[in-house]
């Protein structure tokens, strides 16, 4: 392709993004895409990662200890569970529904920082100071591609990154609060008076370029190509933008879920599986590191913001038929102290937390592994990191050990320890 050819379809591109709001810096990020070819699956399973961010207490969710001392157990009560185990009283809907979800209490490593051990649970490998891993929507996407109108990997709100896979594999992040009255995806609708034709003239012109001298692109402007093309297809797609209209479902539904950022975020997320996104992340809206009035704000606003909306999601995927074609993984990056501090928090605790995974075909009612008598340890059945990557990999019909290379041309398999958990993937 000549210099003059190129510089006109880039143009032209470059215009099409300027009209959908997209910054120069946005512009120029996307041209050092160099997408991987996808790679599909006879299996067609999707998942949502619901992150709770800041590390939630073990004794203070799914793990109580109502007979440690009282500076051990903390200030909560217990509830039995439809699995006859006890979970905290302030999560009496998860505790009813208990039989449609799997709960690891076993889950352990030895990270205490929250970055670093956010990328552990994210990406199912411990973090390298000179390797970024892919997180899970990225390799769900590249391995599973969505259908062509469809975002593969959705963040609600944001976060998660591709890592090494590149920005083309990052996530479609949503921004905004989905239980905001104006809640809306900008860049699903065109700005006011910039008609579709006029995207679709700008399109049909840089394929017009594209015929000439296609042979002797770059691999980055065959990058920003497929980019662009999906882009567009997605802007054009009444099936995305139904999916994303929250105003869409009935109103008991979205009070089913609680009218929540949380809530409504998971209610969006089942919207896009439903509609073929093959992976939402969920980010909870407020933080689970307490290191002091723990009590207060689990009680007020963390507890019932989950125990509403998780168990929401649970019922009304399984009503609706998708809960066994849809992996739910729910975990923060870490556990919090046994031992109640002064100012009636916990602090940062790697070496014992709780996780769940739901659909996909997991069993539920199961309860995998044990804490001690403080929650302070394993006793039985230890659960990395890694080892609860490779089992959400395996229910997604994705081969742990498979190996990618780097940028560099490094191989690296997608997760370098750890083993499929037998009792969740049969």
């Amino acid at each position: 392709m000549s210099e003059q050819r190129c510089d006109r379809r880039r143009f032209l591109q470059a215009g099409a993004f300027a009209a959908l709001g997209l910054t120069l810096a946005d512009y120029l990020r996307l041209t050092q895409t160099n997408a991987a070819p996808a790679r599909g699956k006879a299996n067609d399973r999707r998942a949502i990662h619901v992150n709770l961010a800041g590390g939630p207490s073990q004794l203070d969710t799914f793990d109580p200890k109502p007979d440690a001392p009282a500076e051990i157990r903390g200030e909560f009560g217990v509830v039995k569970a439809r699995n006859g185990e006890r979970f905290c009283e302030h999560l009496p809907k998860l505790a009813d529904c208990s039989d449609r979800f799997a709960l690891v209490r076993s889950a352990t490593h030895n990270l205490g920082a929250h970055a670093p051990a956010g990328l552990f649970l994210a990406t199912g490998n411990r973090p390298l100071p000179s390797l970024l891993y892919p997180g899970y929507g990225a390799v769900a996407g590249r391995e599973k591609p969505a259908p062509r109108d469809l975002p593969p990997w959705v963040s609600i709100p944001d976060g998660g990154s591709a890592g090494y896979l590149g920005v083309a594999h990052n996530p479609y992040a949503v921004g905004g609060d989905p239980n905001a009255k104006d809640f809306g995806v900008r860049s699903l609708s065109l700005p006011k008076g910039f008609p579709a034709e006029r995207l679709a003239r700008r399109q049909r012109l840089a394929a017009e370029l594209d015929a000439f001298g296609d042979g002797d692109r770059s691999d980055v402007i065959r990058g920003l190509d497929r980019f662009a093309e999906q882009a567009m297809a997605i802007i054009a797609s009444s099936r995305t933008r139904t999916a994303f209209d929250l105003q869409q479902e009935p109103r008991r539904v979205r009070d089913l879920f609680g009218r929540t950022t949380f809530g409504q975020s998971l209610l969006l997320a089942r919207r896009l599986i439903e509609a073929g996104v093959r992976f939402v992340s969920v980010q909870f809206p407020v933080t689970w590191d307490t290191h002091d009035r723990n009590f207060t704000r689990l009680k007020e606003q963390n507890l019932p913001m989950l125990d509403r909306g998780l168990s929401a999601l649970l019922l009304d995927l399984e009503q609706r038929g998708l809960l066994d074609e849809t992996v739910v993984f729910v975990t923060g990056e870490f556990g919090r102290t046994p031992r109640v501090n002064k100012d009636a928090g916990r602090d940062h605790w790697p070496h014992a937390f709780s996780m769940l995974f739901a659909g996909g075909g997991v069993k539920g009612g199961q309860v995998i592994g044990k804490t001690d008598a403080t929650a302070a340890q394993v006793s039985e059945r230890p659960v990395t990191p890694e080892d609860a990557a490779a089992t959400l990999y395996r229910l997604l019909g994705i081969d742990a050990k498979k190996e990618y290379q780097t940028p560099s041309g490094r191989p690296v398999a997608l997760v370098r320890d750890g083993k499929a958990m037998a009792e969740l993937v049969g």
